[in-house]
């Protein structure tokens, strides 16, 4: 099994090309991040290329969280400002070697007009992944910790990506969410598996390193292997330390 470092919430004392080292020191196999717009891209992709490391994602900007925002994608009357994010997203990751964006929906209503803009937002980015060959990923959040997060469920994101029939367009799985939100997560993962473009794990319900809590990642790790699934597997947990203290996990996983 490959694990890939999230440094939005791993080696965060450090600046993001010097984390790229340290995720590289310390076993992992590739990375994820969440906003690297403050680093230039071309020193993340020194690094990434220093080092042999992939980044596997990052995020579009998220928009003020200080008022609330948790992304743009879906916000009807926003629709200007999202687009840019979605833009702006696309040419940080086609210049520093990202290999995928998730676009955040953001919190709604629900309501058919939020939809219909996040699905036009959608559609945009998959033509900017067409061109630049990258992946569009959308991500089930759950609503206990993102209240009004517009995209909340597998069976959402898969009737998007049916109805939008964009090839680049795929699931981010993140089994700590999903586990809140609707459990049977080796179920929902075989069935959706040929959607999802990468899976994340957490502790539930702390979001902690993933060798205590609710989920056995030990076990649901090898069904996934066990059914197909080739990718990575995102390290996207809040450390109870230090990084490098809650490290242990990995070789168990392995």
């Amino acid at each position: 099994m490959k694990f890939s470092a999230n440094l939005g919430f791993l080696y965060t004392d450090l600046p993001l090309p010097e984390a790229v080292h340290a995720a590289k020191a310390d076993g992992f196999d590739a990375l994820e991040c969440h906003f690297p717009y403050d680093t230039p891209p071309a020193d993340l992709k020194t690094a990434l290329k220093t080092t042999g490391l992939r980044m596997l994602g990052m995020n579009t900007w998220p928009g003020d969280r200080s008022a609330g925002d948790f992304g743009l994608a879906a916000l009807v009357g926003r629709e200007c400002e999202a687009r840019a994010e979605i833009e702006r997203a696309f040419a940080y990751a086609a210049a520093a070697g990202i290999e995928a964006v998730h676009v955040m929906a953001g919190r709604t209503d629900g309501g058919a007009a939020a939809e219909n803009c996040f699905r036009t937002n959608l559609d945009h980015a998959c033509d900017l992944a067409e061109k630049q060959g990258i992946t569009v990923l959308i991500e089930p959040i759950n609503t206990r910790d993102v209240a009004g997060y517009h995209l909340s469920g597998t069976a959402h994101a898969a009737q998007i990506i049916d109805d939008l029939d964009r090839p680049e367009l795929k699931i981010m799985f993140d089994c700590y969410h999903m586990q809140i939100m609707q459990g049977n997560l080796a179920h929902s993962i075989e069935k959706l598996l040929s959607k999802i473009g990468h899976i994340q794990i957490a502790a539930v319900p702390d979001r902690g390193e993933p060798d205590i809590g609710e989920l056995d990642y030990a076990w649901l790790l090898r069904h996934i292997s066990h059914i197909g699934y080739q990718g990575y597997i995102g390290a996207e947990y809040r450390p109870r330390t230090t990084t490098r203290d809650g490290l242990g996990w990995i070789t168990k996983m392995r």
